[in-house]
This record gives structure tokens, C-alpha cells and sequence, in this order.
């Protein structure tokens, strides 16, 4: 899908999706409960769709051939390996896109100690064995969610297990709602500073009732056009929330004041779109650092912000781990943007393009699908203007 994208300020009430991050976690400790289990508030999307299907699969087939399909999700990759180990002894799995590119070292580590057999050929990744109880070694600067799979999984063994990280815990706030959830369904985690998980065995998931809350991933784009200008109010996000993202609040409150500002996006890797498109139309320089996972993304997402912003008139310096942005008064549009497949760049592009002097236009706008499905019916109600185009 093609769009054309009119300047002009946003103004409305809007209210994000409910959190991809939290329904994850939810939809997989429900099926791991063998009572009815009522999420409330539970939003689709390809992701949520994917980890859905996944579950299906691992809860009706003993089969540890039968396929896994995890779309483009990374989080349904990462947090089932382990889990179709625990319950099954292996599984086969596919995606789409970059998914099968992204790093899978810390688990593959693992599997080479414990004697677990994997094999990644033509984006398809097999694996066989039974994950045994015990300790469990990782880097913490890769990923969380490599800490979340295992956190699901190990509850599942007979006897205790601890998770011993190698490396400071990148993203912790990622980890804190998985033991969150984790807890709603019955299963105890000690977490020792971040340094040792413990879980400890005899434990079982029970049924439980949760209401996914909004995700303030997705509504991190709508504080951005609010602080360029649009007469936004995005409603239904918890500023007390475990999502790392709540802090998107409170880095717009500095960005919205003149002046330099260096913001570290290692807990929050995800908000380097829409912070960057809020930078690039401010009177300051801004350095987003610690970035340097973006590069595995749908996009290679320091890359494509780069591109995307460059090419709307924004002054972009890429760095191997950063961005540097240096403010305008304002984007001078005109041109033919590439989502690039990357869901967050088309979302980046949609704010930008309220502030361009002259309209742009968006190819493979239909990415949004990947995490709000809805992105373009609220940008339509809050007045944007967006036709399609052949």
C-alpha cells in the first residue's frame, strides 16, 4: 500500500493498542496454564498472531517436527526455543523477513553445553533435545528476551535452575514484566540484582485474568507529534507501567526544551524512531547512543532512520551505535519514502510528514500491521491526511 501524506497538525484523542510486549508474555503463560485463563483488552497484530499460532501448535502436537511459523516476530522466536525444548524436546521453526538473521548466539551456546542439537539452513531452525534443569549462562548486553525464553521454560523442569548473567542486564524493564507476568500465573522468580535468577522446581502455571495495558511502544509516536506541534492526547498509557517505553514521557519533556541532549537507548531500544524524528525538528543537538541492536531489526533500523529522515530534509549523522540529529526549524518533504518493511519506520515517517513543507509519499505503508494493525485509522481520525495512491 501506497500513501500520500499531507502536512498538517494532528489534533485529537487517540488510544494506542494494548502492549505487544505484555501480550506476549500473557498469551504464552495462559497456554501454559491448564485452567481457562480470561486476557482482557488483548489487541491483534502479526506479532501477537504469531506467538498465538505458536502456542497452538505447542499445545496440540507432541510432533517436535511440526513447523512453528513465527512471521517476522522476534520475541515469539526467542521466548519459544526454549519453551518447545522444555515441553517437547524440540521443534522446528520458520519466519519471514530478517527474522532468521537475527543473533541467536547466547541460546546456541547453550544448546553446544548441553547437548541440544540446532541447525539454522534456509531460514529454517531445527532443534532437538530436552532442556534439562540447572544453570543457565548469559550475556545480558544482547538481548532480554533471550532471559524471558528461559524464564517461561524453566518453571517447566523438575528440579531448580538459575539464570547467571555474564554481562550487565540491558532492557531490564523488558525482564521485570516478564516476572511479573510470570508471578500473575503462579510461578515464583527470585531475582538477585539483576546478576541471578533463580527459579526454583515443584512449581505449576494456573489460570489467571489480566487486562493488557496500552503500549506505550506504539504510543510513543503519537508524545512525538505532540511535542512537533499536534494537539494530541493519548490516553489509556500507565505512567507507572513496567514497560521500559514509559519513559518516552519524560525524554519528550527534555526535547521539547532547546539546548543539547545525550539520551542512552539501551533500555529502550525501541524508541529511537520517534525519538529521532522529534529531535530532528528542535533547536539542539541530539545523540541517541547505545543503539547498536537496531542494526537486527526488521530494518537495519540506524540505517533506515537515517535514510528516512536524511531524504525528508533532516540533518542525520549515523554512527556504528548512535545517532547524531541535528534540529531544524523544519522537514522539507517532497519526496518517496521506502518503509523498508520496518513497521516503526513507517510510523516515524507519518509524524514527520506533519511537519514537512510539502507532502511525501509512503510505499509499503501496510507494515503497520506488524504491531498496529489500526495506525492508520487513528492517524485518519486525528485529521492527518493520508490517501493511497497506485
Amino acid at each position: 500500500m501506497n500513501l500520500q501524506l499531507t502536512p498538517g497538525r494532528l489534533r485529537g484523542r487517540v488510544t494506542p493498542p494494548a502492549s505487544k510486549s505484555q501480550a506476549h508474555r500473557a498469551l504464552i503463560a495462559a497456554m501454559l496454564s491448564p485452567g481457562a485463563c480470561e486476557l482482557h483488552n488483548l489487541t491483534r497484530s502479526e506479532d501477537i498472531d504469531a506467538t498465538r499460532r505458536c502456542m497452538g501448535v505447542l499445545r496440540s502436537s507432541s510432533d517436535r517436527q511440526a513447523v512453528l511459523d513465527c512471521g517476522e516476530s522476534g520475541s515469539t522466536l526467542r521466548f519459544l526455543m526454549p519453551v518447545a525444548l522444555a515441553l517437547r524436546g524440540g521443534g522446528v521453526f520458520t519466519g519471514r523477513g530478517r527474522l532468521m538473521e537475527r543473533p541467536q548466539g547466547p541460546y546456541f551456546a547453550i544448546f553446544d553445553e548441553k547437548g541440544i542439537f540446532y541447525r539454522l539452513e534456509k531460514n529454517v531452525l531445527t532443534l532437538r533435545g530436552l532442556l534439562p534443569p540447572g544453570e543457565y549462562r548469559l550475556p545480558g548486553n544482547v538481548s532480554s528476551q533471550f532471559v524471558t525464553g528461559l524464564l517461561f521454560a524453566l518453571p517447566l523442569l523438575g528440579e531448580d535452575s538459575e539464570i547467571v548473567l555474564t554481562s550487565p542486564l540491558e532492557s531490564r524493564g523488558y525482564v521485570d514484566m516478564t516476572v511479573d507476568v510470570l508471578g500473575r500465573f503462579g510461578i515464583r522468580v527470585e531475582n538477585r540484582g539483576y546478576e541471578r535468577f533463580i527459579v526454583p522446581k515443584g512449581q505449576n502455571y494456573r489460570a489467571a485474568e489480566l487486562t493488557i495495558e496500552g503500549d506505550w511502544s506504539q504510543g510513543a509516536f503519537w508524545y512525538a507529534a505532540k511535542v512537533l506541534g499536534s494537539e494530541v492526547e493519548v490516553l489509556g498509557l500507565d505512567l507507572a507501567s513496567l514497560q521500559g517505553d514509559r519513559v518516552m514521557a519524560e525524554h519528550c519533556q527534555k526535547l521539547a526544551e532547546p539546548g543539547d541532549l545525550d539520551i542512552d537507548v539501551s533500555d529502550c531500544p525501541d524508541l529511537v524512531p520517534p525519538l529521532a524524528v522529534t529531535a530532528a525538528v528542535r533547536r539542539g543537538t541530539t545523540r541517541l547512543t547505545n543503539a547498536a541492536r537496531l542494526r537486527m531489526k526488521e530494518s537495519d533500523r540506524l540505517l533506515t532512520v537515517r535514510q528516512t529522515l536524511s531524504a525528508l530534509g533532516a540533518s542525520v549523522e549515523e554512527g556504528a551505535d548512535s545517532l547524531t540529529i541535528r534540529g531544524l526549524p523544519r522537514l522539507a518533504g517532497g519526496v518517496t519514502v521506502d518503509c523498508c518493511g520496518d513497521h516503526r519506520i513507517a510510523m516515524m515517517a507519518a509524524v514527520a510528514a506533519a511537519v514537512c513543507e510539502r507532502p511525501i509519499i509512503l510505499t509499503g505503508a501496510e507494515c503497520v500491521a506488524k504491531s498496529y494493525p489500526g495506525f492508520w485509522e487513528d492517524y485518519r481520525a486525528l485529521g492527518g491526511i493520508a490517501a493511497e495512491i497506485e
